[in-house]
């Protein structure tokens, strides 16, 4: 299958995609959201494009046959458009005022940091306050992580008493080589920040705090603080002005933290008629549901499959990683997208998610997920299926520096990290009393989230089985929520109601958890 270079404007982004996939799909491993009200079924005309030659298109409908250099204007841009003006819908407006308490202070730019502490990416935005213009982004990975990649293996790593010391100093410093590089991106100075709003889960928010996890690592689970907090900068060692304020956004639960609170609050999901799933896919999954009515929320330990750990050609999504696998009927091989073209190496958890849904449509795996003896296959899918170390697997890359291939430890890895976010979904529904088709729209948040197949996760089971039309990606939205509590006071005061409001649920403690987990391993 033919692939081809689309070039985003006035991005200055280019990505490689197989023929056939639509403009919406291309964008969206750009990092693009687009606007798509209609869940990209071509009616509600919100997601225009423009093409080299000035010809207006839907980019949910026009097909890729060529190369192509995009234009998108800000109207089609879900973010600007939407939630860097107060939301999804929102019904109410909040002016930017943060800025105003510096005015006293400095005649230049008064400047700001978003940050987003994941349990495996850090991201942090630099905002000019008194415009709420993004100047730059920057990301890296945790370096918590070589203590362990999960939450429960940090909080077990800072036992011990000089540890959570040392957990603290790698997470600013994370934060300041963000900085450095926001700064020298933007020509800006340091001391030209003086406001930060931090989110991350209730663990990553702790350690940042320099707070003690013990009690979030057994029952009940109790964090040792959920308020929203206030500090000046001089407590921390920031590369920021000294008379900065950094702002914590308030938790919700042990399990469920800022994050959740940022993302829910970018989505506007209190205010919304529908009932309304919120997802945040990664390696602590959170789920948030409900409608203006009532909100329940709960922490689902996928694991880092999806980050493409413990898969054993798994990576991040980096170059060089398959990010996507397709088969089309009439086809007689696969064919994959791999990130920044060329050879791949690695395969990351949108390619894991598109490989287990062509392998079940093929008839490699059963519903069980495991490898079976398929039939009447392509020649070229026959060849691909073989034994590594003992064990079934599928190749999917095969070159002179690499092969890449799925095993059947892979496909349990990904079964179990499925089954935790399904599991949690069916709980949260249960208890509002719900089956899936009263769910009116999913908003998948991350960016794990922003880049997989709603096909491929209904396909492997991943979301309640609703219209693909229904579901909506939506990025990074806990970094978009920091964004807006980072700007304006009346969205600070609005987080902090927001995360009272929201109905914790211990999954641990339903009765029927492990019957539905163990249910929702099935494909």
């Amino acid at each position: 299958m033919a692939h081809f270079n689309i070039t985003f404007k006035p991005d200055g982004t280019q990505i490689s995609i197989h023929a056939g996939a639509t403009i919406l799909e291309a964008a969206s491993r750009a990092g693009i959201i687009l606007n798509t009200v209609c869940g990209g079924r071509g009616v509600c005309g919100k997601c225009k494009v423009k093409l080299a030659d000035d010809t207006e298109i839907l980019a949910c409908q026009h097909k890729i046959n060529a190369d192509l250099t995009v234009t998108i204007p800000q109207t089609s841009r879900f973010y600007e458009q939407k939630i860097l003006t107060a939301g999804i819908e929102t019904k109410q407006k909040a002016e930017l005022d943060i800025y105003k308490k510096y005015s006293n202070l400095t005649a230049g730019p008064v400047l700001g940091l978003a940050i987003d502490i994941g349990t495996t990416t850090v991201v942090a935005k630099l905002i000019d306050l008194k415009t709420g213009s993004q100047l730059a982004t920057e990301a890296d990975s945790n370096p918590q992580s070589i203590h362990g990649d999960d939450v429960i293996s940090r909080i077990n790593y800072a036992k011990s008493r000089q540890k959570p010391a040392e957990l603290n100093k790698l997470i600013t410093d994370c934060i300041n080589n963000l900085i450095n590089k926001l700064c020298e991106k933007t020509a800006a100075r340091t001391e030209q920040i003086y406001e930060a709003a931090v989110v991350g889960n209730t663990t990553m928010n702790h350690l940042f705090l320099h707070l003690p996890v013990e009690s979030l690592g057994k029952a009940p689970y109790k964090a040792y603080k959920l308020d929203a907090q206030d500090l000046p900068a001089a407590k921390f060692s920031l590369k920021i002005n000294p008379e900065a304020n950094i702002h914590t956004v308030a938790n919700i639960a042990g399990f469920v933290g800022a994050d959740t609170t940022a993302a829910a609050l970018a989505a506007d999901i209190e205010n919304q008629d529908e009932i309304t799933m919120l997802i945040d896919i990664g390696t602590n999954g959170e789920i948030v549901l409900g409608n203006k009515n009532k909100l329940l929320a709960a922490s689902c330990a996928a694991g880092p499959a999806f980050e493409g750990a413990r898969i054993e050609k798994g990576s991040r999504a980096a170059a060089g990683a398959i990010e996507a696998v397709v088969f089309a009927g009439d086809d007689i091989d696969i064919d994959i997208d791999v990130i920044d073209g060329g050879t791949s190496h690695s395969i990351c958890g949108s390619g894991l998610l598109d490989a287990a849904a062509v392998m079940l449509d093929l008839g490699i795996i059963d519903s069980t997920g495991r490898f079976t003896k398929a039939e009447n296959l392509p020649a070229a899918i026959e060849k691909r299926i073989t034994e590594i170390k003992g064990q079934p697997a599928f190749i999917l890359a095969d070159t002179d520096q690499t092969q890449v291939y799925i095993t059947q430890s892979d496909i349990r890895q990904l079964q179990l990290a499925k089954a935790a976010i399904r599991a949690g979904a069916k709980i949260l529904q249960k208890n509002l009393g719900i089956d899936d088709s009263a769910i009116e729209q999913i908003f998948l948040a991350g960016a794990f989230g922003n880049f997989l197949r709603k096909e491929s996760a209904l396909r492997i089971g991943l979301l309640p089985q609703i219209g693909v039309e229904r579901i909506k990606f939506i990025g990074n939205a806990a970094a978009n929520g920091a964004e807006l509590i980072l700007l304006r006071n009346q969205l600070r005061e609005k987080a902090k109601s927001l995360a009272k409001k929201i109905e914790y649920i211990e999954l641990a403690n339903d009765k029927d958890f492990q019957a539905i987990f163990t249910n929702s391993m099935n494909f």
